[in-house]
């Protein structure tokens, strides 16, 4: 293992597309995804995410490694939002701190996918279940970030701007957010199909997924270069933080995937899962459910610093870690 097969990362398809996006915000060219076929290309991964962890799982049955893999990433998203708030409300309000908490304590499905693509190109083995952790780990950002918010407005009652939504619809957004639906159901019908699905799925989920993959990172380098321009308003903290949280969690993601026996590509899909932050379902909870949140600041810090920096950085240099460790 050596530096330069890590930097392989850099020649992968998706990554390069990504940085192809980029390039044609800066140069100001007139390229981009209409909206439908960037929503078409969000559902097209989720599915695909959701089918193959299913068949992962309809082979590996509900072991003991399963389930520990679903308690660390349940607990680390609902965990991580209490620890990231109170280093976020030293800068920001109150409603801003816990929304950007939530979206940090969640994932990015994308960030993940092109893990498993990086892991695929390296020839290392990891189990498909992992998605099944990644699938719990959007409900419980989102329930911590509301009690975070409800917990430090309850007792100021000047403040009846504060989060109105009741319990049924925080968790009804939390558990029937679309993106969740979609992985949660197609990981359950990935496992109840079994090899009949594997068999009849093959091409659309096997075959075309680098190809889709690759449109989509395109669409996130265009949108990622725009959101970076609106952290000038944020000032240094929101961009510090949104560098600083993905290797600061790593550490804690590759400690503990060591201490539990992980594989090693297992052990980097444990990492990414929490040092990404959500910027397609969280975001979008707390749209709804606090609307005094500030989605100028959280949209740029989790997609156009913390996801261009696991890409390009993050990925390749927690695998060289995960590698000289393991």
């Amino acid at each position: 293992m050596n530096i330069y097969s890590v930097l392989e990362n850099f020649a992968h398809p998706a990554t390069l597309f990504f940085f192809l996006g980029m390039l044609a915000v800066l140069v100001k060219s007139d390229l981009e995804i209409p909206p439908q076929i960037a929503k078409f290309l969000s559902i097209y991964l989720l599915f695909d995410i959701g089918i193959k962890g299913g068949e992962e799982l309809f082979h590996s049955g509900f072991n003991s490694q399963v389930i520990t893999v679903m308690i660390v990433c349940v607990l680390g998203s609902f965990l991580v939002p209490f620890a990231m708030y109170y280093i976020l409300k030293r800068k920001l309000n109150v409603y801003d701190a816990g929304a950007v908490a939530a979206t940090y304590g969640s994932i990015s499905a994308v960030t993940f996918a092109t893990t498993t693509a990086f892991l695929e190109a390296q020839g290392e083995v990891f189990g498909g279940y992992m998605v099944a952790g990644m699938a719990l780990m959007e409900s419980p950002a989102i329930i911590a970030g509301l009690i975070l918010i409800r917990r430090h407005v309850k007792s100021d009652r000047k403040k009846p701007e504060a989060a109105n939504n009741g319990l049924s619809h925080i968790l009804k957004e939390s558990f029937f957010n679309g993106s969740v639906l979609l992985l949660v159901g197609s990981l359950v019908i990935g496992y109840l199909a079994g090899e009949t699905g594997e068999r009849e799925l093959k091409p659309f989920v096997n075959e075309i997924f680098f190809g889709m993959l690759s449109l989509y990172m395109l669409d996130m380098g265009l949108l990622a270069a725009r959101r970076i321009r609106e952290l000038r308003k944020s000032g240094p903290f929101a961009v510090s933080f949104a560098i600083l949280f993905p290797p600061g969690i790593a550490i804690l993601g590759i400690v503990t995937s060591y201490l539990l026996g992980y594989s090693a590509g297992d052990a980097l899909l444990q990492t990414v899962l929490l040092a990404s932050a959500s910027y397609i379902a969280v975001p979008a909870a707390m749209r709804i459910a606090v609307p005094q949140a500030n989605m100028s600041i959280l949209l740029p810090m989790s997609l156009g610093v913390t996801f261009t920096f696991n890409i390009a950085v993050g990925i390749p240099l927690y695998y060289f870690f995960i590698q000289l460790i393991w």
